[in-house]
């Protein structure tokens, strides 16, 4: 019987509860999570089928308080696994809750990781953008005439750029809107 196994999957910055979700699924197949790999390999040992809640949580500060941020969660009992990408993921198996149990208490602390999120993730990609990105692509765009075939390949590639950036920014806000929307109405 096979050990191990890698599987592909992309969730994008707010889809961390289909993440999670997706993580309880390949337990409850017999699959726990052992690591992940960018951009998206997801590394999983075999193991007893059982239902076991997956839980991410994005909190820089947590980083730098390693020790007692893990402590606090284990504290409530759940395991901490590892960070990767500003996330830290937690298990925790069904049968030692008491009811549904989640690391956060309340959907405005799923907003403000929702918040720390955008400020650790987007406002980066936005000074990459405007900073180096926005500039390039422009100053490209006027001399096409003058640098002939290596400057159009260039503009060809900033404005790939250019659209890949875009849509990040305009999928991530209407996610993070919905998102919002959704804490709201609760």
């Amino acid at each position: 019987m096979q050990q191990s196994k890698t599987v592909f999957r992309w969730f994008s910055i707010p889809q961390y509860e289909q993440e999670q979700d997706f993580l309880r699924e390949m337990h409850n197949a017999g699959w726990k999570l052992t690591g992940i790999s960018f951009p998206g390999f997801y590394h999983f040992a075999a193991c007893t089928p059982e239902d076991v809640v997956y839980q991410l949580d994005y909190n820089q500060e947590g980083v730098a308080n390693k020790a007692e941020y893990v402590q606090m969660f284990s504290d409530c009992g759940w395991e901490y696994l590892f960070d990767f990408a500003g996330y830290s993921y937690f298990r925790k198996p069904v049968s030692q809750m008491q009811g549904e149990e989640e690391i956060f208490c309340d959907d405005e602390s799923r907003l403000d990781m929702m918040k720390r999120v955008y400020k650790g993730r987007i406002i980066p990609l936005i000074i990459i953008f405007f900073g180096a990105i926005l500039p390039q692509l422009t100053n490209s765009i006027f001399r096409v005439t003058v640098g002939g075939l290596l400057q159009l390949c260039i503009g060809i590639v900033l404005g790939v750029f250019f659209v890949l950036y875009l849509w990040i920014f305009i999928a991530f806000g209407l996610q993070f809107y919905k998102y919002k929307k959704k804490v709201e109405e609760r």
